[in-house]
């Protein structure tokens, strides 16, 4: 095996490992349609996941109507959403379950 055939393989096996790293990632926890951070400022035109942990004792439903997404958690669960890139501008998300507490958001800038 050639060096230049060793050095390209070893690149082609870390490269997506290396662009995996580097998706910004954000913790949001939602305790009875209340989250914490009740805002998470996010740099704009990146890609970046939110991970969402549901530490209430009931269900609980990050949605956002502008970001088209919506993700259910029962009592306990973490799971995640991953966000494309957006605009500088703020987007609203809420708990569907809790319609009548105040919303969160994401600011974009």
């Amino acid at each position: 095996m050639s060096r230049r055939f060793f050095w390209l393989m070893l690149t082609g096996l870390l490269l997506p490992s290396i662009a995996r790293a580097e998706l910004l990632t954000y913790e949001l926890s939602m305790r009875d349609g209340h989250f914490t951070p009740p805002l998470l400022e996010v740099p704009a035109g990146q890609r970046f996941k939110i991970v969402l942990k549901n530490v209430g004792q009931g269900p609980a439903e990050f949605e956002s109507t502008p970001l088209r997404v919506e993700k259910v958690l029962s009592p306990g669960v973490t799971t995640f959403v991953v966000i494309h890139p957006l605009r500088p501008g703020q987007y609203p998300f809420f708990d569907e379950f809790n319609p009548q507490l105040p919303e969160g958001g994401i600011l974009a800038r």
